[in-house]
C-alpha cells in the first residue's frame, strides 16, 4: 500500500465510523438510551478525528 492509499483509507474508515456513530445516537435518541447515545456521540467524534488524519495525509503527499 502506498502512502496516498494510507489518507484514503483514514477518510473511509472514518465516514464509517460518522455513519455509524450517527445511527447509534439517533437510535439512543429515540429510545432514550442514554448509554447507546453517548457511543454514538463517541464514535462519530472517532470519525471525525479519522477523517482529518486521512486529509492530512493527502495533504502531505501533495506536498512531496
Amino acid at each position: 500500500m502506498t502512502d496516498k492509499d494510507s489518507g484514503m483509507k483514514d477518510k473511509l474508515k472514518g465516514t464509517k465510523d460518522k455513519a455509524v456513530g450517527s445511527t447509534k445516537d439517533a437510535y439512543g435518541d429515540a429510545t432514550d438510551d442514554l448509554s447507546k447515545q453517548a457511543e454514538g456521540k463517541a464514535q462519530k467524534a472517532k470519525g471525525e478525528v479519522e477523517k482529518k488524519v486521512g486529509e492530512a495525509k493527502d495533504d502531505n503527499n501533495d506536498r512531496k
